[in-house]
């Protein structure tokens, strides 16, 4: 029996989530307008941290009680590939210095219930014990046990390497066009399917309406005198940042957030506040190896919530702003289910 014909255009987090629900019923021709598989948009750049109680403090929350939903699907995700990926769940460290107390109580106050998760106030002891080589840096702080993290870049690998392994016909480097015939068929390049996936990000800014990108600015270091065990973030008035620990003593710094459609390269003083602050959590980041600085644009609407629209068997998925890892697979089911799953 012939498979249903499904284009997903854009071939970056959600695009790839997306691919990974569907390849099995479907045959799949992904659209991709950068030149290659693993260096497009936001999340080839980010973080990929689960942290929905920590997010809780800036988004609704339904939202982060969705993220928490999402994180019982990353497994799941992460079981097909062919490749091994970094993935834990051993929670997140909230720290700051003595003069910035303030805002760390601010985050604590501003923390919102979660089924399954909880806030536990830490001494400097506490901190010692979950993260030795922090020891005597800091004299209070906050544990998220149940929050997590994957390697981004190992997913962006595996899940192609698991693709091109399927029926999935991929175009890469190459401008495609998204319009309907007179009998309201889905089109992409003048090809008829049964159903498209809009998974541009902030490559739809045109086609839909009031979309924007939100800039953010990240470090990526190679650090062999650091060990850290979970991510930790550092609350500070003017430039609150988060470590991610990747495989192979590799570190995520970042990540500024700046309202503005600006895709240029980092900006030099992005680049010393990150840097600086890292080296203030720990200093063996002094002798890191710079690896990558980069910035990117987030794809955000008004509410800065995700949004999913479907027209005439086009199914939009977007929005994901700053939770991309943390929302991407329970959205695109959601987005998928009552259709496509």
């Amino acid at each position: 029996m012939k498979k249903p014909k499904v284009a997903i255009l854009g071939f970056g987090l959600v695009g790839r989530v997306a691919a990974l629900m569907l390849h099995e019923q479907y045959q799949l021709s992904i659209f991709e307008a950068a030149p290659n598989a693993n260096d497009n948009g936001a999340g080839a750049l980010a973080a990929a941290m689960l942290a929905p109680m920590a997010e809780s403090v800036i988004c609704d929350t339904d939202i982060a009680q969705l993220g928490v939903e999402a994180m019982g699907l990353w497994p799941k995700l992460l079981a097909m590939l062919p490749s091994p990926v970094m993935y834990q769940q051993t929670g997140t460290l909230i720290v700051a210095h003595q003069q910035d107390m303030g805002d760390l109580r601010s985050f604590s106050q501003r923390l919102k219930p979660l089924a399954g998760h909880q806030a536990q106030q830490l001494t400097g002891q506490d901190i010692a014990k979950l993260e030795p080589e922090l020891a005597g840096r800091f004299h209070q702080g906050i544990y998220l046990p149940s929050e997590g993290q994957l390697d981004n870049q190992a997913f962006y690998q595996a899940s192609f390497e698991l693709l091109q392994t399927k029926d999935c016909r991929f175009y890469f480097g190459q401008s495609f066009e998204l319009q309907h015939d007179e009998h309201s068929n889905a089109l992409v390049n003048d090809e008829v399917f049964d159903w498209i996936i809009d998974c541009r990000g902030i490559g739809a800014k045109k086609q839909l309406a009031g979309l924007r990108g939100v800039r953010g600015e990240v470090a990526r270091v190679y650090a062999p005198e650091v060990t850290l065990n979970r991510p930790v973030r550092l609350m500070h008035p003017r430039y609150p940042i988060y470590i991610a620990p990747k495989p192979n003593h590799e570190f995520v710094i970042g990540a500024t957030e700046i309202e503005s459609q600006d895709d240029g390269p980092i900006t030099v003083r992005s680049t010393l506040e990150l840097l600086s602050a890292a080296y203030t959590v720990h200093s063996g980041f002094a002798e890191a190896r710079v690896m990558a600085l980069n910035a990117g644009l987030r794809p955000a609407f008004t509410d800065n919530r995700p949004k999913i629209s479907v027209n005439a068997k086009v199914i939009s998925i977007n929005g994901l702003y700053r939770h991309g890892y943390l929302l991407a697979p329970a959205v695109v089911k959601q987005a998928l289910s009552k259709e496509l799953l």
